[in-house]
């Protein structure tokens, strides 16, 4: 009874049997029989990231050093597929939920069902209909149907950003009204207040320049335009240089009330669907 339907599950089964890649879920095989589908993933315990970095007990398991580890591991696959995959994919629906842990809690990317496949001269694309998850998309393609490698890289900062504070972009309220998770981080990194930013489980000896600067790569990404937003060649090239201190200084990002364009866009949520996961059918570009 999934809504992604059967056309989802054969862009599944194309992207990942053709994709390889450390940090990418590895497809073993499929089944279909009637109206039932069925993947078979490689056995991943520790389920999804999102059942330990929103879970108050267990992401007291993951220390600044696994959460950094886990953010440069997420890069790496994103930047395999963007760049130097046998197929150019713009997964088109990243979020916390479709990274999988495995035993030793490495990220792997996982659920290609919306992917789009980019040809080699082709830096963009337009669609009518838009799918993707409320808080994770970025501007352009919610709100205009335009696809790129820069939409991708904003839900990645988008997560980034929730690794780092604990909290869930879409969930996230506070008393002074902020409306999503990423204003009230772009209000405190104004301030330079890090310190309340950073989960407070992860205890006070916490390397804070190190956080400040993945919490300003995060803001980067998910800039309001698109051409702002650094590439994921940009992010891995960033994160592992320590020594860089002259990063961009990133503007008020997109969405940071979020309502406001939930509410205009006519964005309308599946009721067969979960974890927020919206379409958007019979979008014009405006």
């Amino acid at each position: 009874m999934s809504w992604h339907g059967i056309e989802q599950f054969k862009t599944e089964i194309t992207v990942i049997t053709k994709v390889q890649h450390r940090n990418l879920v590895k497809l073993l095989g499929y089944c279909i029989h009637g109206e039932d589908r069925l993947l078979v993933y490689e056995l991943l315990p520790n389920s999804s990231l999102d059942s330990f970095i929103f879970d108050t007990t267990k992401r007291a398991v993951l220390d600044w050093k696994r959460r950094s580890q886990i953010i440069e591991g997420i890069a790496q696959g994103l930047l395999y597929l963007h760049k130097y995959s046998r197929l150019r994919i713009i997964h088109r629906d990243l979020k916390a939920s479709n990274v999988l842990l495995d035993n030793d809690l490495n990220p792997k990317i996982s659920d290609f069902g919306t992917a789009r496949i980019f040809g080699d001269d082709e830096s963009r694309a337009n669609t009518l209909k838009v799918v993707g998850t409320y808080g994770y998309m970025s501007p352009e393609y919610a709100m205009k149907g335009i696809i790129s490698e820069k939409s991708d890289v904003y839900s990645f900062g988008v997560m980034m950003l929730e690794i780092i504070t604990g909290k869930k972009n879409t969930s996230f309220s506070d008393m002074d009204d902020h409306l999503n998770l990423v204003g009230h981080v772009w209000n405190l990194w104004k301030d330079g207040r890090i310190s309340d930013i950073a989960d407070p489980s992860l205890g006070e000896t916490i390397p804070m320049l190190e956080i400040s600067r993945y919490v300003q790569v995060g803001l980067l990404c998910v800039e309001e335009t698109a051409a702002d937003r650094p590439t994921m060649s940009d992010v891995v090239s960033i994160l592992n240089n320590e020594s860089l201190v002259d990063l961009p200084v990133p503007n008020q990002p997109a969405f940071s009330a979020a309502n406001r364009y939930r509410n205009n866009n006519n964005l309308v949520q599946n009721p067969e669907s979960s974890d927020n996961t919206l379409t958007i059918s019979d979008l014009e570009a405006r």
